[in-house]
């Protein structure tokens, strides 16, 4: 008998259409992923299915305990511990049966009821600080108002699998969970006594444990059976035969509307059926195309080899130390990942970068001309009342992109916003459409250092895409705390891992740190304690002399003039002029062009080696 049926599920808001018939089916302990673009309704659907929402039509049967992850959830309670409580109520009333059992002397009931409470525990209370610690949750005496919205989540996500229920559905369950939590996650989701629906952008998390992927394509629900990456197959071959039987439609559309204008048509019964199939296949919903963008991040500036260098970080709070003596450099087109666990620093080490908090020791160096930008986890920068039209160009009609001016209404529809969608308020915006908003205005930034903050919460699959790709041709910098283990390893250069007591360690790739961290783990045990032997300083770094300190402040001078001489010379040679006036010699200019290059790149050199010694 299935679990959960839903039948002809329609919803609107306004006069936007999001669900048209939507039909599912959830089997006991089937493991199902949701997937589908940011905005096609995947978090209204799962609040129809949890009892949330009222469908405008349609019906939904239940025969099972649900519980619900929203990406916003509502936590009733004053403190963790309260909000937690409440998960365990099951349990307390699977004792109570037990009880009542004893009293009427049901024996069979009895036995049914304490072979069940045998193999589940007695006592439920140390499994609330267990579930805690595994997700990265604040205390039990934690006061609910005083969570950040990553706590409250974590919290959400305790609560949502305490309760274990006939059927769970989370909704971005890994969004502000560390790297060991999600795998963590994983392996329990994949073990889960009952069904799971699941949405969710973590590419391994969809791989490993669901067994049938449903998309929300144009409203209804579309099943493929198999694993995600048996869904990318399959899906592919099915847009395909779907493109074919449209372009079939479209062509009978072409030859019967070419044979009803120049043919008597209404004056027989087989003309007219003729007719009435043309208005039908004229009727028929056409096939929606995959909508799709692209984000060039690239700003085609000369950039010198390193564009940040972090000397001796240091920071705390609450008396915690953070980060300690943290140094590296961060060269022109690297993208480090930065990994840990939640609350270790990471968000902390990027506002120190982006200069919106100062560190307690060590400073933070930026060569000439570097822009930075942040992308943080609230995504912030956009205002709840503004419209998107006002959101995106900030009021003007028209944006600049690199030289050319383009209309906000179109700039838009490249990050699939349509123009009925312009009016609308910021507010009303789903999490990976603002995500999506706060993607189009860092491309009008034009920034050459990306500061990015989880930017994969919230995204769909296809706007995952598109930015990693835009980071992989991207010719500036980027730091990235993210914990989708999928983009870190196709993205990044190499990973800065924060370790035990604020020290962060540079590593080549995600792999290699967490095989670093096994190992610490294994080797722990075994350590005794040795003598320490002294060791020598190491050399002390030779200091700018007086000389090399002034020759130091004035070159950004000389590299800015070098590249003023460099656009007249080439603003000259491309004016027809100059090849009619005896007075000039586009000879020498070509040849004094062809030396700026090489005298800038010195300049660049020079400029990086006493910057490390400044």
């Amino acid at each position: 008998m299935s679990l959960l049926e839903a039948r002809g599920i329609e919803l609107s808001f306004g006069d936007r259409s999001i669900l048209r018939g939507c039909d599912l089916v959830i089997e006991p302990r089937e493991r199902i992923g949701l997937v589908g673009p940011n905005g096609c309704g995947k978090s209204s659907l799962l609040r129809v299915l949890a009892g949330g929402f009222r469908p405008d039509h349609g019906e939904v049967h239940a025969r099972g305990s649900i519980a619900l992850l929203e990406q916003d959830p509502m936590l009733c309670g004053e403190t963790v511990g309260e909000v937690l409580e409440g998960a365990l109520d099951w349990h307390r009333a699977l004792v109570q049966a037990y009880l009542e059992a004893l009293e009427r002397h049901d024996m069979i009931g009895v036995g049914a009821l304490q072979e069940r409470l045998d193999a589940i525990g007695w006592d439920l209370d140390h499994q609330v600080d267990a579930m805690l610690q595994r997700v990265g949750g604040p205390p039990r005496d934690a006061r609910i108002a005083h969570l950040s919205g990553g706590e409250r989540r974590r919290v959400a996500l305790a609560r949502a699998l305490l309760g274990q229920p006939d059927l769970l559905l989370l909704d971005e369950p890994t969004n502000h969970l560390d790297i060991a939590a999600a795998e963590w996650l994983q392996a329990f989701l994949a073990g889960y006594r009952g069904a799971v629906l699941l949405v969710s952008h973590d590419r391994y998390l969809n791989e490993a444990v669901a067994d049938r992927i449903v998309e929300v394509e144009d409203g209804r629900c579309v099943s493929y059976e198999g694993s995600y990456g048996d869904y990318l197959v399959a899906r592919a071959e099915r847009q395909a035969v779907l493109a074919r039987a449209d372009d079939v439609r479209l062509a009978m559309i072409a030859r019967e509307a070419a044979w009803a204008a120049r043919s008597p048509a209404a004056r027989t019964t087989k003309s007219r059926a003729r007719l009435q199939r043309l208005e039908a296949l004229q009727a028929a919903r056409p096939l929606l195309k995959q909508r799709d963008f692209t984000l060039d991040l690239t700003t085609g500036e000369r950039l010198p080899h390193v564009l940040l260098y972090v000397e001796g970080i240091g920071a705390s709070r609450g008396g915690r130390r953070l980060i300690h003596d943290l140094e590296f450099e961060l060269g022109r087109t690297e993208r480090l990942g930065i990994l840990g666990p939640n609350g270790c620093g990471k968000s902390t080490l990027l506002h120190i970068l982006a200069e919106r908090t100062a560190p307690d020791s060590g400073r933070v160096k930026r060569a000439p001309r570097v822009r930075v930008a942040l992308f943080d986890q609230e995504r912030r920068g956009l205002d709840p009342r503004d419209t998107v039209f006002l959101a995106a160009g900030g009021g003007p009609d028209h944006v600049r992109i690199g030289e050319r001016l383009v209309h906000v209404a179109s700039f838009l529809e490249r990050f699939l916003f349509p123009r009925e969608a312009l009016d609308q308020p910021v507010a009303a915006l789903s999490g990976g459409e603002r995500a999506r908003l706060l993607l189009a205005r860092l491309l009008l930034q034009g920034c050459n250092l990306l500061l990015l903050d989880e930017p994969t919460n919230d995204l769909d699959l296809t706007t995952l895409r598109v930015l990693e790709e835009a980071l992989l041709g991207f010719d500036g910098a980027a730091l990235v705390v993210s914990h989708d283990r999928a983009f870190l390893d196709r993205v990044c250069t190499g990973v800065l891992a924060f370790e035990q007591d604020g020290h962060v360690q540079r590593y080549a790739s995600r792999q290699q740190a967490q095989a670093a961290a096994q190992a610490r783990v294994e080797v722990a045990p075994l350590r005794v304690a040795t003598p320490q032997v002294p060791q020598a300083p190491p050399p002390a770094r030779r200091r700018l002399s007086f000389s090399e300190r002034q020759e130091l402040d004035a070159l950004p001078a000389r590299i800015e003039a070098l590249e003023a001489e460099q656009a007249r010379i080439e603003a000259r040679l491309a004016d027809p002029a100059t090849y009619r006036v005896s007075g000039d010699d586009p000879a020498a200019l070509s040849r004094r062009l062809a030396e700026i290059g090489p005298e800038t790149e010195a300049l660049y050199a020079r400029w990086e080696e006493l910057e490390v010694r400044a």
